[in-house]
């Protein structure tokens, strides 16, 4: 059975995993610029409800600094959205997050376990929905389901239905027996969306969770998500779409040349913006042109994202 080495490596590596930390008594270096301070989550932020935290995370690709000290946590129950420019450090650090590279220095923690320490453990905590569904093209829908439970240690007892409900959920049911190679782009990613959700993760860490989802798809997933955090699950979710990333997240960061340049809720982001008024966009587009424009912020070209 050919196995698809992209999909492999973003599975075996790391189909779910995630981070948690103690609370920092700060932001260190979120921002050169003064008029940016650092906003903590303030509510349910209690170290026990602490699910994702990153302390001092780096990565470096040669000379190109990806990530730069990045420092954030998530609580309980929470939809964080990460959004930046293209090449910002989204994906190095969404990858970082999921266990699917290591960082260069900083700590990745997920429920105060290290990631880097106890992977396996810590990867059992989460879900992993890539931008780009990889899968075993020659395993049915139900199969490959099959197999995702057994590597998170799912009872036989209760695979059947749970699979069938995530299928159903997903409007994959009357394909369950149908090779995946049969399957839209958009299927796919529902079915990769049903397997990361199948064990009942506390974590579930998305990197572009809309690609090639109709609108009735994404309306699905947006109001599953949101079941999914009223019930304690917490998100990561990394995106391009900012209006996805205004209806669907409590909170928000936005990264740029490798740094948090800011942190909160849309009226916290307004706030740091210096704006009265306008949409996620607004304050995005105002953001990052001013860090752009910053003096003594380095330019360091074209980081991969």
């Amino acid at each position: 059975m050919p196995i698809n080495e992209h999909f492999e490596e973003n599975f075996n590596a790391g189909l779910s995993s995630a981070i948690v930390f103690k609370q920092p008594d700060k932001l260190n270096d979120c921002r050169s610029s003064p008029k940016f301070k650092p906003i903590y989550f303030e509510d349910n932020n209690s170290p026990e409800n602490i699910m994702i935290e990153t302390k001092n995370l780096t990565k470096r690709y040669g000379s190109l600094l990806a990530v730069d000290r990045l420092n954030l946590f998530v609580p309980k129950g929470t939809i964080f959205g990460f959004i930046g420019p293209n090449g910002a450090g989204k994906t190095t650090t969404i990858k970082m997050l999921a266990g699917l590279i290591e960082p260069d220095s900083g700590t990745v923690l997920l429920r105060d376990m290290d990631i880097s320490r106890e992977p396996e453990k810590a990867k059992q905590q989460i879900g992993f929905i890539p931008d780009r569904p990889y899968l075993y093209e020659k395993l049915t829908g139900l199969e490959f389901l099959k197999f995702t439970a057994d590597l998170y240690g799912v009872k036989e007892s209760v695979f059947l239905d749970k699979a069938e409900n995530m299928l159903e959920k997903f409007s994959l049911i009357d394909w369950k027996n149908e090779l995946i190679e049969a399957y839209s782009h958009g299927m796919k990613q529902r079915l990769i969306m049903a397997a990361a959700i199948l064990h009942d993760p506390k974590i579930i860490i998305v990197d572009e969770p809309m690609i090639g989802l109709d609108p009735a798809g994404i309306k699905m997933v947006k109001h599953m998500f949101r079941e999914l955090a009223d019930s304690g699950v917490t998100f990561f979710i990394s995106t391009h779409t900012l209006s996805i990333a205004q209806d669907l997240c409590d909170k928000i960061g936005i990264i740029q040349k490798g740094k948090l340049i800011a942190i909160g809720t849309l009226d916290d982001l307004k706030i740091q913006a210096q704006a009265s008024s306008g949409d996620l966009e607004d304050v995005f587009l105002k953001l990052t042109r001013e860090e752009s424009l910053s003096p003594g912020y380095p330019d360091i070209g074209g980081v991969s994202p």
